[in-house]
């Protein structure tokens, strides 16, 4: 049985590297520390996920994102525009900053980014002290997973503990839209 996690616990363990599912707005999430290279590799062998896709990452305020994103590279007002979703369930594809490391950003030279508002997404991240990978909780092409209960027993085998909760009441994963045009690539 994998680990029930307070949120001390869970920051703590991906620190260590370590790979959790966690509530997040809409279903629960895989996460792990998008800085650790072995920890993000796992992920995706777990997930089942080609890296050249690139990965989400998930915040708990827009500071977390500053050494991430390259703000000046957005088009004049656009800053603005992703600003004011924020904090809030949506996803933006924003210019990376160099200091992201291929394995997030995959095939791109973007990454793409969420401030949740999400209180336990925002609480782990921190206690982490930055963002998170963020992926849906499921095998590749499988649905993704709205109850704890509905986790696949063969993924959570494979995981380091999971955060204490449920998912927020979003009906489906967050919209992704293009930070430099606003044009929507997943509704």
């Amino acid at each position: 049985m994998t680990d029930a996690l307070d949120i001390a616990a869970a920051a703590g363990r991906l620190r260590a590297g370590a790979v959790i599912a966690y509530p997040t707005e809409g279903v629960w999430g895989l996460g792990c520390d998008p800085f650790d290279e072995a920890a993000v590799h796992r992920l995706l062998a777990i997930k089942q996920r080609p890296v050249d896709k690139g990965m989400i990452l998930i915040a708990g305020d827009v500071a977390q994102l500053d050494a991430i994103v390259d703000w000046d590279r957005l088009p004049p007002g656009r800053a603005a525009a992703v600003r004011a979703t924020w904090p809030g369930a949506h996803t933006w594809v924003m210019p990376a900053s160099p200091q992201v490391p291929s394995w997030i950003t995959g095939s791109h030279d973007s990454v793409a980014v969420r401030v949740s508002a999400y209180p336990p997404v925002v609480a782990l991240c921190a206690a982490f002290g930055g963002p998170l990978v963020s992926t849906s909780a499921n095998l590749a092409g499988a649905p993704a997973a709205r109850l704890r209960a509905a986790l696949d027993p063969a993924l959570l085998a494979r995981l380091d503990g999971v955060l204490d909760g449920e998912a927020g009441g979003l009906d489906r994963p967050t919209p992704i839209r293009d930070a430099c045009t606003g044009a929507s690539l997943r509704s």
